[in-house]
């Protein structure tokens, strides 16, 4: 067989398990979030579709699929049809520099489990974590809606406030690990994970990503009791569902940089590297849904102060004094 022909179908088959991964697991996410927020509550979850409920997220999909697709009169009609899109392919994308287990042997030669080793991997997610921002912006702009339109402002001005600190947290792993390499990162930590030697970048990117997913408390955009349902107020049937997966999807991949660049990726003892990775991953998505049980909603003055004038200095300080440690111990 041919090495084009081979290179080709592992790309294939890489892609249709990390699609099929990532479309199947952003819908079983928002039954084990419905769940876990019923047992928080001292209530029942969905439990009557399939067996213990979990067929769900099929039912929710027709339900969505079969809804009347609502355009409001005004609207811009080429913007709010590809809002949806933006936010759910920017998601999907990233997955595809998030090495995701060793790598592996096949047809005779080393396969890594990643989709494309890019060596500017950080620079490739930070890029698309910005692109992210326009779909919830123009489906806020596109409706001609006020109450949309405020909920889109307020999401950029977020996104556009922690994406700051995020970026910074993630300065001092690329000084430890010498390198924008994903796989690179995740072999550097193969003694210990970065959390643990930078407890301070762990905690700052944690706290970004928690406000980049828009969630609770960070979940201003969306704060219904003040504007509605925020950018997505106008969108009806499987557009709106695009808005949710590509969220949901959006978490799955934060947990998973989260693992990749602080929890030592696949590395653990006993169990195979491919299943650290997906347990690792499983419970930064559970901490997700723990802080949406768990945490009120941030006024905007507060999230505002607290990205500006907290992570961000915060931030800075921790890039500065790790570039001292790791230059001092490169002279002494």
């Amino acid at each position: 067989m041919p090495e084009w022909l081979i290179t080709t179908i592992l790309i294939l088959v890489k892609l249709g398990f990390v699609f099929f991964l990532l479309l199947t697991g952003a819908a079983y996410m928002v039954l084990a979030e419905r769940k876990l927020l019923g047992r928080m509550q001292l209530r029942y979850g969905p439990n009557r579709v399939g067996p213990f409920g979990l067929l769900q997220p099929l039912a929710d999909a027709v339900k969505l699929v079969t809804k009347e697709d609502f355009i409001p009169s005004q609207a811009d009609k080429f913007l709010f049809f590809i809002a949806p899109g933006i936010a759910a392919v920017t998601a999907l994308l990233t997955f595809a520099v998030i090495p995701f287990g060793p790598p592996i042997h096949l047809f005779g030669r080393e396969v890594p489990l990643v989709i494309c080793d890019l060596n500017i991997g950080v620079l490739y997610f930070l890029g698309l974590s910005s692109l992210a921002v326009y779909g919830v912006t123009l489906g806020g702009w596109a409706s001609n809606s006020k109450y949309a339109l405020l909920g889109s402002i307020r999401a950029l001005s977020q996104l556009i406030s922690y994406e700051l600190s995020m970026g910074l947290a993630i300065v001092p792993v690329v000084l430890m690990a010498r390198s924008f390499s994903l796989t690179d990162i995740v072999n550097a930590q193969a003694g210990l994970p970065f959390a643990i030697l930078n407890p301070p970048a762990f905690l700052i990117f944690l706290v970004s990503v928690l406000a980049e997913s828009k969630r609770i408390p960070f979940d201003l955009p969306e704060a219904e009791n003040e504007i509605v349902a925020g950018f997505h107020t106008e969108y009806s049937g499987m557009r709106f569902g695009l808005f949710f997966v590509g969220e949901y999807i959006n978490v799955i991949i934060l947990s998973s940089m989260v693992t990749v660049l602080f929890l030592g990726g696949w590395h653990g003892p006993l169990l195979p590297g491919i299943v650290w990775f997906f347990l690792k991953v499983g419970f930064i998505s559970f901490l997700f849904i723990w802080t949406r049980g768990t945490l009120p909603r941030l006024r905007y003055d507060q999230l505002m102060h607290f990205g500006w004038k907290i992570l961000v200095p915060l931030a800075l300080v921790n890039v500065i004094v790790t570039g001292a440690i790791l230059l001092l111990l490169k002279t002494g």
